[in-house]
């Protein structure tokens, strides 16, 4: 049991500053990947992925894709559905998606929150849109 005198200990410990400048270096990445994040970056993951991803992954991500470029979605949705769909194309991930089978599974995760959070604003014309697409490449 730490009392207050010990306190000051734990925060001058070597690992843990070690920790600490790591995770800052993870947030300073994922930040600049947020910055990065375009249209051409999603679409380039999708095409080079969409056979292994499958359309459990890509379903939720193209309907989230297609209602945030509508402009009746709120800002807050749209924001919700860019950061989903930026961890989608971030090369690193929780789970490497060159990883058989669960490669994804982390992806998916992460887009059914944003899905489940924005889809009061996922309209009939979103899903048609996902689903012609999906059609187009899965056949």
């Amino acid at each position: 049991m730490s009392d207050i005198t010990t306190l000051g200990d734990e925060f001058n410990n070597d690992d843990f500053n070690k920790k600490l400048r790591e995770e800052l270096e993870k947030n300073k990445k994922m930040n600049e990947t947020l910055e990065e994040y375009s249209d051409d970056s999603f679409w380039e993951k999708v095409k080079n992925y969409a056979k292994d991803a499958g359309e459990a992954v890509l379903t939720p991500a193209l309907k989230m894709y297609y209602a945030a470029q509508d402009p009746d979605t709120p800002v807050w949705a749209k924001t919700t559905v860019y950061t989903s769909l930026t961890y989608f194309i971030f090369p690193i991930d929780a789970i490497p998606d060159i990883t058989p089978v669960i490669g994804y599974v982390d992806d998916l995760g992460t887009l059914t929150a944003a899905f489940t959070a924005v889809a009061a604003h996922i309209k009939e014309e979103h899903s048609d849109k996902a689903i012609e697409t999906l059609k187009q490449w899965f056949g």
